[in-house]
């Protein structure tokens, strides 16, 4: 990869892109329709309807990416330039000629026999050379136990929308456990230190180790297999797998094992013990990092982009200069891949100035995560001294199940930034903490890149309604401007770019107001303004609700209007238990309890919102009872405590991931508020204060409790969600009354 040539490409090349691509067609280097990456992908997506399209290799022009499609009724023909490309061009002519699509949540793919001609061609060029998925905590927070069967699609779903680097952990296990075996390790030794797979991401960022393990050799054994087969399908895609980079992060006793070796301690991170720091000015580390390079190339290949995040979240450089060791850092992976990008995070001061004053710049790529959180960013060229990087968003923190995201920041910024004078802005980099939500968000995001001048919302999200369902619908169309409205139109003002947790999933408190340490305390737009979306897509037409687009996000807005509740009541529970007025404490908590159990129905009827299924995925990779028992639980502690009592209390993590899930609404967050309102409504009756509630102690049990989860959905949504509509009908008019 030829970064300088990737790096440069603005609307004058992309644009001149597209129209050479237009100019070329019926000169395509591979005029074969032949199995290619693109068929077999769409074999898989649209196994009645493949046959009907020839997908074609055209070279890029200026180095932009681009795609052509063009054809008559059944005789699709879709030219670009990788094959990932291809089938980017070939969704985005599903999305706005067939009106159907492909999601992480929920697709619509109801199409007729024949797929309809494309009255003028379809030509699009990429206006960023750089688009690129995944944050550093998805594996864990999405599905640290998924197979194949998953990432399969998921590479494909990725493809389609447009993206062509796709971060890449699993399999980094394996790397740093054949790497330091050669250092003086035993195998024991390092699967202790290695964390389970849910808690991996934050070992390989240097924040904590262990947690979750032992590791087993099978299962080190099973994600190479599995990492082996992602990075290969996505270089048959066109794709680059980033992979993990090696900045110095060693296990304990590195400088006994290798004399001479200057090791400096990290100290802490929310709780956890931090890995010892490797000083990269070593010889220590040149040895250690060949030695990394190398297993990691042996194992899953080489790349040409590489993720390395030193002193991550509050690192500690100790005695050494930051800017050398950044240099021996890199010199480490230039002398492994002399033409390979160092890809890093923007996030909180990293990176730090003197890292990219250090470095050669034109081969470092900042993919930002605060590009829609804070008002105050706003010249990344001067923070970054001009390094190339990526408009990110992380609109999601921990797997919340919560809808939304700051859709008119990215409509304003993202094109301003990109054309304004000197702009180095070469991407965007899709980086919820967990993926698989938010399909509208997802969508609306991807097309940045392949949209030629300003995204106009109202228009975008009326053409979404459409190709979400599968055909134009009044209500559907209203019931999408209420959600553009409200949970699609907040912005970074608030300084926030997730939307709001419910209070449900929070520690029980009549002050509570967010379930996890670092989410928004209050809403960021009127609930009850967001709730007439739910009635309009109850009204959407019958031949419409058949997808499961519309199945899920009929969920998902039923969902958020029952935990808007939680918001609504606490307070007034809050005011009935200080008043000692016991009648109304007991009604109110009563109806807290009904709203919960709704929420548990609603969210039981789908099968990516149980519980039981995650645990099923960990209890999946243990080859003994004792090791499901151990990857359960990594899993399932992830969820609720995420670590030990130090991490969980002291270090705020615990809920940081917490979700309305079937098993986690009706199990642990049921069980905690009725502890809770129990223990107050006691104390009203005896006239003295509540006691104490040690909830690590009573959540720990719980996680530790081996208890069947429903692995199957059950119920109907519509059912549920027409319920759930009447009750925040005569919730609304009561709340109305009570302020009137």
């Amino acid at each position: 990869m030829n970064i300088s040539r990737r790096t440069i490409i603005g609307a004058v090349g992309a644009v001149g892109a597209a129209a050479a691509l237009g100019a070329a067609s019926g000169t395509a280097a591979d005029a074969s329709p032949g199995r290619s990456a693109a068929s077999r992908a769409l074999a898989r997506l649209l196994p009645h309807h493949h046959d009907q399209v020839t997908f074609r290799t055209v070279p890029a022009k200026d180095g932009a990416d681009a795609f052509r499609v063009s054809g008559t009724t059944g005789h699709i023909t879709v030219e670009g330039t990788t094959p990932a490309v291809q089938l980017t061009g070939f969704h985005h002519y599903l999305r706005s000629t067939a009106h159907a699509h492909f999601s992480w949540t929920g697709e619509q793919t109801a199409l007729s026999r024949k797929l309809p001609g494309v009255t003028e061609p379809l030509v699009r060029a990429a206006n960023v050379a750089h688009r690129y998925a995944l944050n550093d905590t998805s594996d864990g927070y999405t599905g640290p136990y998924q197979g194949w069967d998953y990432w399969e699609h998921e590479l494909d779903v990725l493809a389609l929308h447009g993206y062509n680097e796709v971060l890449v952990h699993t399999g980094a296990d394996s790397v740093y456990h054949r790497t330091f075996m050669e250092h003086g390790y035993t195998d024991t030794e390092m699967r202790a230190w290695i964390a389970g797979p849910a808690h991996q991401p934050w070992w390989l960022l240097q924040n904590m180790s262990a947690f979750g393990g032992p590791v087993s050799s099978q299962l080190l054994d099973r994600r190479l297999a599995l990492g082996r087969r992602i990075v290969n399908r996505l270089r048959e895609l066109g794709m680059t797998p980033v992979l993990p980079g090696y900045f110095g992060t060693v296990p304990p006793g590195f400088a006994d094992r290798n004399p001479g070796a200057h090791v400096v301690p990290q100290g802490d991170w929310v709780g956890f013990t931090r890995p010892d720091w490797l000083d990269p000015r070593t010889e220590s580390f040149t040895r250690l990092a060949e030695t990394f390079y190398r297993v990691q190339s042996e194992l899953l290949g080489d790349s040409d982009m590489y993720k390395v995040d030193l002193l991550h979240e509050g690192g500690v450089p100790g005695d050494v200069p930051v800017g050398d060791a950044a240099r021996a850092v890199e010199s480490a992976l230039r002398t492994a891949h002399p033409g390979a990008v160092w890809n890093i995070l923007g996030w909180q001061t990293n990176p730090r100035r003197e890292i990219i004053d250090a470095v050669d710049r034109t081969k470092l790529f900042i993919v930002d995560g605060l590009s829609d959180r804070f008002p105050t960013v706003t010249d990344r060229e001067k923070d970054w001294a001009g390094t190339p990087y990526a408009f990110g968003s992380i609109w999601n923190f921990g797997g919340h199940t919560t809808m939304g995201a700051n859709t008119a920041d990215w409509a304003e910024l993202y094109g301003k930034w990109r054309t304004k004078q000197g702009s180095a802005l070469a991407g965007i980099a899709l980086m919820p903490e967990a993926a698989d939500n938010n399909p509208a968000a997802f969508a609306l995001f991807s097309d940045l890149p392949w949209t030629e001048g300003p995204l106009e919302l109202t228009t975008w999200f009326d053409r979404w309604a459409v190709q979400r369902y599968g055909a134009p619908d009044r209500h559907a169309t209203a019931a999408w401007d209420t959600l553009r409205r409200t949970a699609y139109g907040t912005t970074r003002q608030d300084s926030w770019a997730e939307g709001h947790d419910g209070l449900f999933g929070a520690r029980p408190s009549l002050t509570a107001s967010h379930g996890a340490s670092w989410s928004p305390a209050a809403f960021r737009y009127d609930p009850a303004e967001f709730a007439a979306a739910l009635p309009e897509l109850l009204a959407v037409a019958t031949p419409l609700r058949r997808s499961t687009a519309y199945r899920y996000d009929l969920l998902d807005v039923t969902r958020q209007v029952i935990s808007h509740r939680s918001r609504v009541l606490l307070p007034l529970i809050k005011t009935a238990y200080d008043t000692a007025d016991r009648p109304r404490f007991a009604r109110l908590a009563d109806e807290w309890f009904g709203w919960m159990e709704l929420l548990e129905d609603a969210v039981s009827t789908d099968s990516r919102h149980l519980l039981g299924r995650w645990v099923a995925d960990a209890r999946a990779w243990g080859a003994t009872a004792s090791e499901r028992d151990r990857l359960a639980h990594d899993a399932l502690s992830l969820l609720t405590v995420w670590g030990d009592r130090s991490a969980s209390d002291r270090g705020g993590l615990h809920d940081y991931a917490n979700r309305e899930w079937a098993g986690l609404v009706g199990g642990l967050y049921t069980l905690r508020w009725k502890t809770y309102f129990d223990e107050l409504a006691a104390a009203l009756a005896e006239d003295r204060a509540p006691a104490a509630v040690d909830w690590y102690a009573l959540e720990d049990t719980w996680v530790r409790t081996r208890r069947p989860y429903a692995t199957r959905p059950s119920g109907d949504i519509v059912r549920v969600a027409r319920k759930a509509a009447a009750l925040e009908r005569d919730a609304a008019a009561r709340d109305a009354a009570a302020t009137s």
